[in-house]
């Protein structure tokens, strides 16, 4: 072979392994490319679990005791819908947690022994979400230091005397050993935001149903 063969040969054999070269460092950095998007999408993607698994706002909170048997409330959610936790200790049998979903918020809980038996009854305040903010009561009581029953609180409806004028702004509390209600009293042409007719306060006792305990209206007074 001539002199000049080996030279070009030898050239095309650098510029061969230069190329070779080149293609490894771009294989290289673009594997390296696809490793940092891969994190990045692996770690956006835990990220978003994480969010998805944070704990709900809890909107209200409050435990209370009586008589050796206490309660725990708990109320989580954003929206007009809540989930409410009570969760009962200090029972002989039944101390399981009781969850339900309420329309609207917490605005208290009381614990008092309403029927002088020894053991407490628990009392849970909401309004209703909306102009109307509609009162209403969710009650437990303790059945023999063993277990709890929900207590039935009658739709203010069933009662003529009690309900008319009636449009919501309840407020509640424990009177002495009575549930006592308290809401303004509307007249015909009032405007929501504007009752004109006074305050009605109806006081209720409790008693022992056929099925559970349930409240009685015990005195309606206006003034």
């Amino acid at each position: 072979m001539p002199p000049w063969y080996y030279k070009v040969a030898g050239n095309y054999k650098t510029v061969r392994s230069i190329q070779m070269n080149i293609l490894r460092h771009l294989l290289f950095a673009f594997s390296f490319l696809i490793a940092i998007v891969g994190c990045n999408n692996r770690q956006e993607k835990s990220d978003s679990k994480k969010e998805s698994q944070q704990e709900p706002k809890i909107t209200f909170q409050k435990k209370l005791k009586l008589q050796g048997i206490s309660f725990s409330i708990t109320a989580t959610g954003e929206g007009s819908i809540k989930q409410l936790s009570i969760q009962p200790s200090g029972l002989e049998i039944d101390n399981r947690e009781i969850l339900m979903d309420i329309d609207g918020q917490i605005v208290n809980a009381e614990i008092e022994d309403l029927n002088s038996d020894g053991f407490p009854e628990l009392m849970i305040y909401t309004m209703s979400a909306g102009s109307g903010s509609y009162g209403n009561v969710i009650a437990y009581s303790v059945n023999n230091g063993k277990s709890v029953s929900q207590v039935y609180l009658p739709d203010l409806s069933e009662n003529s005397q009690a309900s008319a004028g009636y449009m919501g702004h309840d407020e509640f509390s424990i009177v002495e050993t009575r549930l006592g209600r308290r809401f303004p009293i509307y007249k015909e042409a009032d405007s929501n935001s504007k009752p004109t007719g006074g305050t009605r306060q109806i006081t209720y006792r409790l008693e022992d149903g056929e099925a559970s305990r349930l409240f009685v209206i015990d005195q309606i007074s206006e003034f």
